[in-house]
């Protein structure tokens, strides 16, 4: 048996249908929900400014209700607390995503070891309202942090103590949940294969016209390895992931995401149509174009279908994801794509299809199954890893299509040889996550004149013999190492 250093719980969030509940009920609920949308808005105006940075949650409630009390709305001052809450903690979410991003620009900003302590210094001021006195500080969160809004009014917060949980029949629940008078409980029957407990959240999902109950179910615990597979993943528009061991996982995702892009594209297209047409007729002919507005621009019919592409897409990244890891615990490497696209001439169609590629979602369905397998995933810096030779850490080949062609004439399956280059960009000392694409690209340069060094040649011959791609020649790195190689002509 393999060493465990500790172990894990198996957490998923559970979706259960609410089955029944009185008409009297009902009203009080929706009602409830209403006021405490009012309380969700405020809160997100209060907190959500640059002045509540590093806002610690469990101290959230007191400075709301310092302008909105409970009984100014009716309400339970539990019920408020606990939706104040989370709104804080939603905040905190937010303002963890915003330092990261600025971390990111620091190092951007500041590169190379010898600006190390003040990178340092800049990352420890972040964490606090110290940042507010920094100009470049408050300048980065300021243009990186969104402050929060909230339109929210169809979920209501409980904790345990807010709500009794009885078993009725094998999948069948009742649910007795605090109401808007002291010692009157709403009862409500939900269908659930386990009992509910810890916080819950009651959703009125409008889409459907129905409640619904989300809550977080433990699986059990999971041990933990000691000593961890480490894998290289490429997430792929063709395929979800192609792993370091040459498995492609989700294949497909490219097809049925290229299938939803044109759908939408020829769609809208038609729907412009019918705008121009209903603005036309407006003046000419108004029930004409009142009809046209009515039964034929409006979007229930497409975003049932839009929910359901996206629900397809959702599944098969989620079965990539399960079947990369396959119930092990592993330390996976994979590309930060958290930045957008940028300064890459396309065609709009390309473009358009590059938008639906979900990577946000690959980027959750990963955490999700690493929490679940005990697994690690780290982010490594993206550059060039599609065009490096995985056999000799170079530049030295060309990636066309999905074949990636080296200086030798060899063909290698190109998300495999990305797979394998991002594996080892995980351990690389030199190539940082926040490193910057010219100085990752400077790196690979130095690299590549070290290899044609020992076979006798330079960086300008391997430009002429079309083994090196002629846009790193314009660079300051290549010219640098021109200038220091002996016998170069110039």
């Amino acid at each position: 048996m393999p060493k465990s250093v500790g172990a894990t719980k198996r957490i998923s969030t559970q979706i259960v249908p609410v089955m029944g509940m009185t008409e009297p009920v009902e009203i009080e609920l929706l009602s409830t929900m209403k006021k405490l949308g009012t309380v969700r808005s405020e809160s997100y105006n209060k907190l959500g400014s640059i002045s509540h940075w590093g806002l610690d949650w469990k101290k959230a409630y007191p400075e709301v209700r310092s302008f909105r009390t409970p009984e100014s709305l009716g309400l339970p001052s539990k019920l408020m607390e606990w939706t104040v809450s989370d709104v804080a903690k939603t905040i905190t979410a937010q303002q963890a995503a915003c330092t990261e991003a600025v971390i990111k620009k620091v190092y951007k900003r500041f590169p190379g070891k010898e600006n190390k302590k003040n990178r340092k210094e800049l990352c420890k001021q972040l964490k606090t309202l110290a940042l507010l006195d920094n100009p470049l500080l408050h300048r980065l969160v300021r243009k990186e942090f969104q402050r929060g809004h909230s339109w929210v009014k169809n979920q209501i917060v409980y904790q345990q103590g807010g709500y009794k949980c009885k078993r009725i029949s094998r999948n069948t629940y009742q649910l007795e949940l605090a109401g808007l008078r002291r010692g009157k409980r709403n009862k409500i029957v939900v269908k659930s294969n386990r009992k509910i407990k810890g916080q819950i959240r009651l959703i009125y999902n409008t889409d459907i016209g129905h409640f619904e109950i989300h809550f977080l179910a433990d699986h059990g615990t999971i041990d933990i390895p000691a000593n961890r597979k480490a894998v290289g993943i490429d997430k792929g528009y063709t395929e979800a992931f192609y792993d370091s061991e040459g498995q492609a996982h989700g294949k497909g995702l490219g097809k049925v995401t290229t299938q939803k892009s044109d759908r939408i594209c020829a769609k809208n297209r038609n729907r412009g149509k019918l705008w121009a047409l209903h603005r036309k007729s407006e003046k000419i002919d108004p029930a004409k174009s009142a009809r046209i507005l009515e039964n034929n621009l409006t979007r229930k019919t497409e975003n049932r279908r839009y929910r359901k592409n996206q629900s397809e897409l959702t599944a098969i990244i989620g079965a990539a994801s399960k079947s990369l890891f396959d119930g092990k615990s592993l330390k996976v490497f994979a590309e930060d794509l958290t930045q957008p696209i940028r300064n890459k001439r396309q065609s709009k169609a390309v473009s358009r299809k590059l938008n639906s590629w979900m990577k946000g979602a690959m980027r959750d369905s990963l955490q999700k199954w690493a929490d679940w397998t005990g697994s690690v995933v780290t982010e490594v810096q993206p550059s060039y890893t599609s065009q490096i030779d995985s056999r000799n850490g170079t530049l030295l080949g060309k990636r066309t299509g999905d074949n990636f062609t080296g200086f030798d004439g060899v063909v290698l399956q190109a998300d495999y040889n990305a797979a394998k280059n991002i594996l080892v960009r995980g351990t690389d000392k030199e190539i940082t996550r926040y490193m910057n694409k010219t100085e990752v690209q400077a790196v690979l340069l130095r690299r590549t004149a070290r290899f044609l060094k020992g076979m006798g040649l330079s960086l300008l011959d391997a430009v002429e013999l079309g083994w090196l791609d002629p846009k790193h020649s314009k660079t300051k790195a290549f010219k640098q190492l021109l200038v220091g190689m002996p016998g170069t002509s110039k």
